[in-house]
């Protein structure tokens, strides 16, 4: 097994830190290419590596996964010992619903809130758009801690589904939005936040971002 995930720019790229935070949190070994992105040779350099021209790409031995959340499936379906879904059926489903959610949507908060996790940018103004993205990861998460958080594998703990998940992976990137931009977030999604952020494997990616 060789594994090599190809990543963007620690400071900015979301989709990178994914399933860069799922290899880390599993303990599962792998190399680590770092493309800087914003430059004039970025394009050519990740073609080089994905067919997508994007990142990240995860190359096991030749084959390639080059979609985050598909990175993340393959490393589920590949290390199931890893435990990267909720055991628990309706929680893996809920786990996978709000996955999926946070791929596909909350388009103006990523618009207007991009990830810089090296900055501190507080908002004067919040527009409906990003307000309405805030508000429905807030009630995500809410939701998740109450049904999920506290019967988790283990006794429960401090993520969406007690132990840490891909769905914890997905929104990490945005619990770091969070902090940067200083969004109104209840207290159940503030407590989640300080653990994602408090993770030694978040505080190793913001390392390497400086």
């Amino acid at each position: 097994m060789a594994l090599t995930l190809v990543i963007g720019t620690k400071r900015w790229s979301t989709w990178s830190l994914r399933p860069w935070l799922a290899l880390k949190v599993a303990r599962i070994p792998f190399a680590e290419v770092e493309i800087a992105l914003r430059q004039p040779e970025t394009k050519a350099q990740i073609l080089e590596w994905s067919p997508s021209g994007k990142v990240p790409l995860l190359d096991d031995d030749g084959f390639k996964v080059w979609d985050s959340l598909a990175i993340c499936e393959y490393l589920a379906d590949r290390f199931p010992e890893a435990g990267l879904w909720p055991e628990d059926a309706q929680a893996r489903a809920v786990a996978r619903c709000v996955s999926a959610e946070m791929h596909s949507g909350f388009m103006p908060l990523r618009r207007d809130c991009s990830m810089d996790v090296l900055a501190d940018l507080p908002l004067a103004e919040i527009n409906d758009e990003v307000k309405a993205d805030i508000a429905r990861i807030d009630a995500i998460w809410t939701d998740c801690r109450a049904h999920f958080g506290g019967r988790g594998e283990g006794g429960g703990g401090p993520f969406l589904f007690g132990r840490f998940s891909i769905a914890d992976a997905m929104f990490a990137p945005v619990a770091s939005r969070v902090r940067t931009y200083h969004l109104p977030v209840g207290a159940v999604s503030a407590a989640y936040v300080d653990a994602i952020l408090g993770m030694a494997e978040v505080r190793e990616w913001i390392a390497g971002a400086k």
